[in-house]
Order: structure tokens, then C-alpha cells, then sequence
């Protein structure tokens, strides 16, 4: 308390900065935050709106407001400094700093509101028109967060605090200025381990194995409303807007009584929802139509908007049929989304589906496409490079490649003895110092010579089975908990550039090779190293996810690929994050130059 006091004092007597981009930790909640207080003058203010009180490491209760946005907001900040200044207050503890508190609090805190999207099909566009709206509320002054109840998809990503969510919510939450999404954004995540059943991932954390039968009997009205209620009250306190996407149909009227993920979630939060279709699919009309009528009419009066996304050509043709359409179902068009070519992570496998190659160069790198194939945004980075990427599922797809990727997996080892049965794993072995090799994550453990799995944590039984023996490392699936961190450091290779990633793995490996990364993750702070490298080889293997994002990973692992006799340049790559702001900007302007955005914001509550 002491050490806040002194910095509050000193921040008291800088007085009002507004955003400080000259601070090494700037903005560290989201961009154009207000940086006047780093260190709250009302710590702690013990208000449940703001924070909670946690247990700390020796057992005693902290309170923390690690979440708070509220200290960072100009107008707030202007507020206190201008009451510290009428009130002669010129030390923190100062009782009067509580009066300024419930002042503020009153003028400039209120609860937020929703706004869900759901799609007439799967790959309507809920997840990007989520992203364009985030990007469009964020520039126009407001703090906003995407919100996804229930998410399937094996493209997650870790947080800040060592837990997991989908990759479309960081992206929605990027698209936001956001710049620590959280578990709050993905309550429960879907992450499929067969035909039928799924590791449901509850908070960001791996909670329990349910088939489809068990999970809508079960979890659903038992724990899944609950936390679904509670992660949309906690979004709602700390933002003035929470964007929500739908998953699948909002009309399967098969499983409509357990729905938590579409009109569900929107009672939950009392939310306007808009429906998003996907002109492309053909049918765009009925799609609408139908998924409107068999929406019960108590949740049908959410629907106040349908947006036409992903219109080819001429979009005033297709505007000739609003009017009939508008008279046949009572609900108002406000957008018709022109097609667009945006460089966007893809949320989950269906994107992968019936999908044999990616990208248009004239390199050729074969990333083996397994059963339980999981992150493969790890290779859209790839596709911004003079690469094509061919999704190997066959011996003979390996044939010309000039580098391969070993993606990661849900499954090491279950996708190590399909990759033996297909002939897959001899093949990569042929290719061992022929062509340069990656390995990432389960790609990675596969590498080494031996994967033991005495628990049958990874297989169903116990057993140990060789791997593609590329590397000197053993890995062990036991009883050990799942490792999520964020990561950065530096290659031990080439030039030594600077790299992030982030590790979301079971299994602990004993590596004696020579590693590939010296890094740091956002925990313990400790300096250590990570994967293995046999350069004369061209062989490389990490835990971190995400290691093409940056340039000197991806430029390095390019450069030891010839192809038609020369060394590829990737002289001309940068960074995957610089790309995708780009690419969000872009999208945000698509959709606000064709989106009735005075209409969203009635439905927000804003211009009523």
C-alpha cells in the first residue's frame, strides 16, 4: 500500500497526461486509454462493479482490479484532477479521495449494453461483421468488447492470465484496441477429440470430456447457463458495449430449450440481435426467411436488423428484393456487405474443409493435414509469401515439396499413428536434410525419437511409441497440468531476431539438442530455452505457436528453402500483426460505408 501511495502522490503532482505513448507499457488495457493513473488513487475502493477480492499465494485476500477500465477513461481522469485540485487534496490516503470516487462513479459509470450477431448458416459472417463492428465502436471513442458463449474450434489462443480462447475473439478483441482479452470473451470453449465427443474448456481452463448427449443433458443446465449469465454481467460492468456472436443457426429448433449460444445468450443479456447471412451461399433470402420464422416469436422481437454479407458483383440488383423481403418478415435490411478479400485468421476446420491447397507462390510447403489437426493459423502468415501450402494427407502430396510444416494437434499421438499408417511419417523421414522441416507443438513432439504415454492420457491406453526420430528428445504425457503462457524472446539462430509466441500443450519433453529460442514468458519471468535446431539438417522444432507472425523466424526458415535452383528472398516479409491491423481497418471500413451504423447504435441504446 505504502509503494501506491508514493506513486500516486507522484502521479498527483504530474497531474492530467491523458495517453502516454511514450510509456514502455503503453496503452497496456487498450489504445487511446487515459494514463494519468497507472496507480488508482482509490485502491482499493472495494466496489464489486469494478473488482473482486481474490485469495493470494500465502492464503490471504487481495483485493484486485486488474479488469478495471475505469481509471482509464478522460473524462474520469480529468474529473479527479480537477476535484484534487478544488479541494487542496495533496496526499493519496486522503479520506476526501473516497467522496471524489462515489462522485465519479455516479457521473461516468454506468452498466453497458449488448448487441448480439447470429447467423442464418455456419460461415455467415458473424465472426468478421463482430470484428468490423468492434473496430468501428472503437474508433469512434467507445471501450467494447466481443463476447462468444460457446465456441468450437481447435484455433485458440492464450492469455495473459495462462488460460485459453478461441482465436476469433483475440481478433475481435484486437479489432477492438484491446490489448489483454481474457476468458470472460469465451466462456466455454468446444475443443472436438473425436466423432462425437469434446474437452469442454470452461473459463480458459479444461474442465471435462462430454459427448453431445452428456453436454446438452448435462453441462448446459447445469453449470452452462450460469457461467454464461456471469461472464455477460462481467462484460457488461467493465464496457460500454459487449458485441456477441452466435454460433451455428439461432433456429435448430431440435435444441432450441438448450440453447446458450444464440437467442439464449441473448435473453441472458437482453440484447437486440442482428441476422447475418451469406449472399454467396445462394438462397440468401430464404435463408433469412426461414431462420426468422422459426425463431419463437418471444425472441423473434430481438431481431432488429438483417445484414446481406459477402455480395459479388453489383449490389444494387440484389437490393430489388429488400422491399418483398422487408413486407414478408417485418424485419429492416440495414446492410448489403460487398465481397472482400481481407487477410483474417480462419476460426476453426471448416475452413480447411474440402480445401487442398492455400496461397498462389511458386514455393511449395506441405503442411501434413492430421485428423486432429488444431492452431493451423499458425501457417497464415505463409500465405502472404511467394507459398503455396498444400494440406498433405497422402504420401504423394510430400512429392516436390520444397519445406514441410508438422502443424500442431489435439492429438499427438493419435495423429502420429495415422501419420505412420498413411505412410506420411516414412516420407517426412525420406525428406530429412533434403528440405527444411518445422515442427510446432505436437508436430514438435512428434520430431523426437520416442512419445511415452503411460496414463493413456493422449491415446486411451497406456504405451510408448517411437516418433519420425529427426531429433534426440523424449516426451511424456502424464499428470501434468496443461502449460498456456505467452512467450517472447529471440532465435538462437541466424541473426537472432525477436520473436513471440504462445505454448498451449500437454506433455513435457527432454530435449538434448541444441535449442531453438531463448525466451520469456508473461509468468514467471524466468530467461529459458525452448525447441531444438539442427541447422545442418534444416530441422526445427517449438512449443510456441505463432512463430511465422513475426519477420526473423519466418524470413530465416524461408531463407533455407531452393527452390528451381535459387534461395527464396523473403526480404520484403513483415510482421503477420502490422497485416492484420491493416486488414481490420479495411474491414471496418467496408462495413461502415455500406451498414446502417445510426441503426446499430439505436439498437446499443445510444441516439434513442
Amino acid at each position: 500500500m505504502d509503494c501506491i501511495k508514493k506513486k500516486v502522490n507522484e502521479e498527483l503532482q504530474r497531474g492530467w497526461i491523458g495517453s502516454d505513448l511514450a510509456c514502455n507499457y503503453h496503452p497496456c488495457h487498450f489504445t487511446g486509454q487515459d494514463c494519468t493513473f497507472c496507480y488508482c488513487p482509490f485502491y482499493p475502493c472495494h466496489d464489486t462493479d469494478l473488482g473482486e477480492m481474490l485469495v493470494g499465494r500465502r492464503g490471504n485476500e487481495v483485493w484486485s482490479c486488474s479488469d478495471c477500465l475505469f481509471i482509464h477513461r478522460t473524462e474520469v481522469c480529468q474529473f479527479i484532477i480537477s476535484e484534487v485540485g478544488r479541494l487542496g487534496v495533496t496526499e493519496a490516503g486522503d479520506p476526501r479521495f473516497m467522496d471524489i470516487f462515489a462522485e465519479a462513479k455516479k457521473r461516468f459509470w454506468h452498466e453497458g449494453s449488448a448487441l448480439m450477431v447470429v447467423g442464418a448458416t455456419s460461415d455467415a459472417g458473424k465472426s468478421i461483421t463482430v470484428a468490423a463492428l468492434c473496430r468501428i465502436l472503437h474508433r469512434r471513442g467507445y471501450i467494447v468488447a466481443p463476447f462468444k458463449s460457446q465456441n468450437m474450434s481447435l484455433n485458440a489462443k492464450a492469455t495473459r492470465m495462462g488460460t485459453e480462447i478461441a482465436m476469433a475473439q483475440t481478433v475481435q478483441a484486437k479489432a477492438a484496441g484491446l490489448k489483454t482479452p481474457d476468458s470472460h470473451m469465451n466462456p466455454i470453449l468446444l475443443k472436438p477429440k473425436g466423432d462425437t465427443v469434446s474437452q469442454v474448456v470452461v473459463c480458459g481452463k479444461p474442465y471435462a470430456d462430454y459427448d453431445v448427449e452428456s453436454y446438452y443433458g448435462e453441462f448446459v443446465p447445469g453449470p452452462g447457463r450460469s457461467i454464461v449469465r456471469e461472464n455477460i454481467a462481467f462484460l457488461k460492468r467493465h464496457y460500454d458495449f459487449v458485441l456477441m456472436e452466435g454460433a451455428g443457426s439461432p433456429a435448430e429448433i431440435n435444441i432450441y430449450d438448450v440453447d446458450i449460444a444464440n437467442m439464449g445468450a441473448a435473453r441472458e443479456a437482453d440484447a437486440d440481435v442482428i441476422l447475418v447471412v451469406n449472399v454467396e451461399w445462394g438462397g440468401a433470402f430464404a435463408y433469412a426467411l426461414g431462420t426468422i420464422e422459426l425463431i419463437p416469436e418471444e425472441d423473434r422481437r430481438r431481431i432488429k436488423g438483417v445484414v446481406f454479407n459477402n455480395v459479388r458483383g453489383d449490389t444494387e440488383r440484389f437490393r430489388t428484393g429488400i422491399p418483398e423481403f422487408e413486407r414478408l418478415c417485418g424485419v429492416p435490411v440495414i446492410g448489403v456487405i460487398p465481397h472482400g478479400d481481407f487477410v483474417l485468421p480462419s476460426e476453426d476446420s471448416e475452413a480447411l474443409r474440402s480445401v487442398a491447397t492455400m496461397g498462389h507462390g511458386r514455393c511449395r510447403i506441405a503442411a501434413v493435414r492430421y485428423p486432429r489437426i488444431a492452431n493451423f493459423t499458425d501457417l497464415d502468415p505463409l500465405f502472404l509469401e511467394d507459398v503455396t501450402v498444400v494440406f498433405a494427407e497422402r504420401p504423394e502430396d510430400l512429392d516436390g515439396a520444397d519445406a514441410i510444416v508438422l502443424p500442431g494437434t489435439k492429438n499427438t499421438v493419435q495423429d502420429l499413428l495415422w501419420m505412420e499408417s498413411a505412410g506420411i511419417a516414412d516420407k517426412v523421414r525420406s525428406l530429412r536434410g533434403k528440405v527444411p522441416i518445422v515442427g510446432i507443438c505436437g508436430g514438435y513432439q512428434m520430431m523426437g525419437r520416442e512419445l511415452r504415454d503411460p496414463e493413456g492420457i493422449e491415446g486411451g491406453v497406456s504405451r510408448t511409441l517411437p516418433g519420425l526420430g529427426l531429433f534426440d528428445m523424449t516426451t511424456t504425457f502424464g499428470d501434468y497440468s496443461k502449460r498456456v503462457v505467452n512467450s517472447e524472446g529471440r532465435m538462437l539462430v541466424g541473426d537472432g531476431g525477436d520473436i513471440t509466441g504462445y505454448e498451449l500443450h500437454m506433455g513435457m519433453s527432454e530435449v538434448r539438442e541444441e535449442p531453438l529460442f531463448e525466451i520469456t514468458n508473461n509468468f514467471d519471468r524466468d530467461r529459458v530455452t525452448d525447441g531444438a535446431v539442427r541447422e545442418n539438417e534444416m530441422l526445427y522444432g517449438t512449443y510456441l505457436h505463432g512463430i511465422f507472425d513475426r519477420k526473423p523466424f519466418r524470413t530465416h526458415f524461408l531463407s533455407r528453402i531452393t527452390h528451381g535452383g535459387e534461395r527464396y528472398d523473403a526480404s520484403d516479409s513483415r510482421d503477420y500483426d502490422d497485416i492484420l491491423e491493416e486488414n481490420l481497418e479495411r474491414l471496418a471500413d467496408v462495413f461502415e460505408s455500406n451498414l446502417d451504423m445510426d441503426a446499430v447504435m439505436r439498437m446499443l441504446g445510444v441516439g434513442e
